[in-house]
């Protein structure tokens, strides 16, 4: 492909991207990967570019710009003016600049997002611009299958975490799958904060946990290892292909514990009333805007709208209820954002203690930190993970 024909891919691609962001379309990587399964005659460095170009483009443009055109020219004209050229210069490129036509805007987010972004950051939103950084990647060590010790002797290319104790960072362009440890069990990815996350429940062995929102089940997994495969450990959500993806990893990790369940959705708690007000501790790892996520999904910022971020706040607050109900007292809770929005943090567990008296603060302890807390903010400007929001609570009777 030529210069031009690669901006010219970016474009279309950016097309499609912003479709499914307004319409909750496939994610940025699933269309990159559809556009190019058609285009065979493009080379894996014509791919790797155009991929590039296309996640510059989306981490320079705040706001959802109309076209993929519009999206590239703004990107150009102020992180990349040499890109102008390639438009009208034939090869399959792009055709020829219009006097006043539109622009994508530069900015960290939609604007409407500016005034909540203010609350976690500041009024000069310092540390903010780490939201759009390029995400390491992160793996944590099963200790169901062998140490950090032992997985390091055996890749010396992988390195500690800063703070979870079984997290190893990997290079990038590095092929996990194909990893000796990892196709023995005994890697899996996943953020240094989503560790944390995991770690701040304090799972034990033998104890009865519930995981609530177990996706494709990272933090089941995390949960399984600290509980020392002992114990039972209900692993539920209403995706049923996320939990489908779990089944998998589950017997490559030597997880035995495991009781998958798939709930209806708003109908949770029909799947759940034989366990209600008998399990040790709760995972809510709820479902959120994902603002603490935009290094490794910046087009996610284009899907958020003021009434989506309502409906997810709303969600929080009754997943929050359907774990208090299934807490023995004495029984612990920690909940959970991928956020940094304090909307979905700090707004959302104080609005839990207002509505749920019988539950007290918890001290909890996150790796790292000097001294216990309650509720944690991880961001990736200081921790260099996700950003993530962490709370505990206890059930007092």
């Amino acid at each position: 492909m030529t210069p031009a024909a690669r901006i010219q891919a970016a474009i279309e691609c950016l097309d499609q991207i912003i479709i499914a962001a307004e319409q909750g379309g496939a994610a940025a990587d699933t269309l990159i990967q559809r556009y190019f399964a058609a285009r065979r005659y493009a080379g894996s460095k014509d791919r790797r570019a155009v991929r590039d170009l296309i996640y510059d483009v989306i981490r320079s443009t705040g706001e959802v710009p109309p076209t993929g055109r519009a999206a590239l020219i703004g990107h150009a004209r102020i992180h990349a003016p040499d890109l102008l050229a390639s438009f009208g210069a034939g090869g399959h490129g792009p055709a020829a600049l219009v006097h006043g036509e539109p622009a994508g805007k530069a900015g960290l987010a939609p604007l409407w997002l500016g005034p909540r972004l203010k609350r976690r950051f500041g009024a000069d939103l310092a540390g903010a611009d780490a939201l759009l950084s390029r995400a390491r990647l992160d793996l944590r060590v099963n200790r169901l299958k062998a140490s950090r010790e032992e997985v390091m002797a055996q890749h010396p290319e992988l390195v500690p975490t800063m703070r979870a104790p079984m997290g190893l960072s990997a290079p990038v362009g590095i092929d996990i799958e194909a990893l000796a440890a990892s196709q023995a069990g005994a890697l899996d990815v996943q953020d240094e904060g989503s560790q944390l996350a995991a770690l701040a429940l304090a799972a034990a062995p033998g104890e009865r946990i519930v995981d609530l929102c177990a996706g494709a089940g990272g933090k089941t997994l995390a949960l399984a290892a600290d509980m020392d495969n002992q114990g039972l450990l209900v692993a539920c959500d209403i995706d049923r292909g996320r939990l489908t993806a779990m089944a998998p990893r589950l017997v490559r990790a030597g997880v035995t514990i495991a009781d998958v369940r798939e709930m209806n959705p708003r109908r949770e708690m029909e799947h759940l009333a034989d366990i209600a007000g008998t399990m040790d501790a709760v995972l809510v790892d709820a479902p959120c805007s994902g603002s603490g996520t935009w290094r490794r999904n910046p087009e996610s910022r284009w899907r958020l709208t003021p009434k989506r971020l309502e409906r997810l706040m709303e969600e929080q607050d009754r997943l929050l209820d359907i774990a208090a109900s299934l807490l023995r007292p004495g029984g612990r809770l920690v909940f959970v954002t991928c956020s940094v929005l304090m909307e979905e943090g700090e707004d959302r567990i104080a609005a839990f203690h207002a509505h749920h008296p019988e539950f007290a603060p918890l001290p909890m302890c996150i790796p790292g930190d000097d001294a216990p807390v309650t509720a944690r903010v991880l961001l990736p400007g200081a921790e260099g993970c996700d950003g993530f929001f962490i709370a505990s609570a206890r059930l007092t009777c």
